[in-house]
């Protein structure tokens, strides 16, 4: 039972709008990336103040529950406060400009779940990717104090905390959890997708 969840709730000030909103292939990015985690959940939701065009009906906006922009943890305890409220005991976290994550991202994460490793995070090489990750519900309680006390909040840190399981993907060129930070980026996104579509 496991709460898939976008986080869109970055200033994305090098791209110079809002990268949820951003078109890839004529799609806004959230769009893609819900879209490509949707088979891989339960339920989807998106880490957002305000909902993208075309968002399907079955995604639920989970805005961050606080007006201070406090980074992606804050993102990842919405959504783990509203997987405790609908009943699902996991979330998988991805970020809404990486369009091509892997397809069997969330599968290979719960395989890494155990009780020594409750957190389990994705990597390609030697880079460690800690926003794709997948974060056992009954963490938002000592997320949420986390938040409060710990005055850098890095993603990496609280995974730490916990202990988290390092689950390996194949390194590529481009990588599959390539991001997009600026319009640059985006074009060669758009370039990749068209070749994808080619070679279909």
């Amino acid at each position: 039972m496991t709460l898939g969840l976008v986080l869109a709730g970055g200033e994305s000030r090098r791209m110079g709008r809002d990268k949820a909103e951003a078109l890839l292939g004529g799609r806004p990015l959230a769009v893609h990336a819900l879209a490509r985690l949707r088979p891989q959940v339960s339920w989807l939701a998106l880490n957002s103040r305000s909902a993208p065009q075309d968002m399907a009906a079955d995604v639920t906006l989970v805005p961050d529950s606080d007006a201070v922009r406090l980074g992606p943890l804050a993102g990842v305890l919405a959504g783990l406060r509203h997987a405790q409220a609908i009943g699902q005991d996991f979330v998988a976290t991805v970020p809404v400009d990486a369009p091509f994550f892997p397809q069997m991202l969330v599968t290979r994460l719960r395989e890494a779940i155990s009780d020594a490793y409750p957190i389990a995070v994705a990597a390609s090489g030697e880079t460690l990717h800690p926003v794709f990750a997948l974060w056992p519900a009954r963490l938002a309680d000592d997320l949420e104090t986390f938040l409060r006390t710990d005055p850098k909040r890095r993603v990496r840190s609280f995974q730490e905390r916990h202990r988290a399981a390092t689950v390996i993907f194949p390194a590529s060129d481009p990588s599959p959890f390539l991001n997009l930070n600026t319009p640059e980026d985006l074009a060669e996104a758009e370039r990749l997708l068209a070749m994808r579509r080619d070679d279909e």
